[in-house]
């Protein structure tokens, strides 16, 4: 059964599924060897994770707005402008640029 299975397993090693391009657009390695992995994508990860906890937390704070009193208003008026800031840092560095590969 093993033998067998080994058989047809061999067969379907050179899948034209799995040798196409993942989702970030590299082609398949055909051995061991790695090649240079673009920094963006990380960038890219790392603001997504960065904004989209930011949005996890204003729910809550949305929902509780009429409770709070001036300081937790403030509070976070304050993390949103450095938000803010970071952002136009980020977007004024190119961070999301998507390079162009010609």
């Amino acid at each position: 059964m093993f033998s067998l299975a080994f058989l047809l397993s061999i067969s379907n090693l050179k899948d034209a599924e799995k040798l196409s391009e993942y989702e970030c657009g590299f082609e398949p390695f055909d051995n061991a060897t790695r090649h240079p992995f673009d920094v963006h994508f990380y960038v890219v990860g790392i603001l997504f994770l960065i904004f989209d906890v930011e949005i996890a937390i204003l729910f809550p704070w949305v929902i509780g707005l009429k409770h709070l009193d001036w300081v937790g208003i403030n509070s976070m008026f304050l993390v949103l402008i450095i938000l803010l800031v970071g952002f136009i840092y980020e977007w004024h560095r190119g961070a999301l640029i998507w390079p162009q590969n010609d």
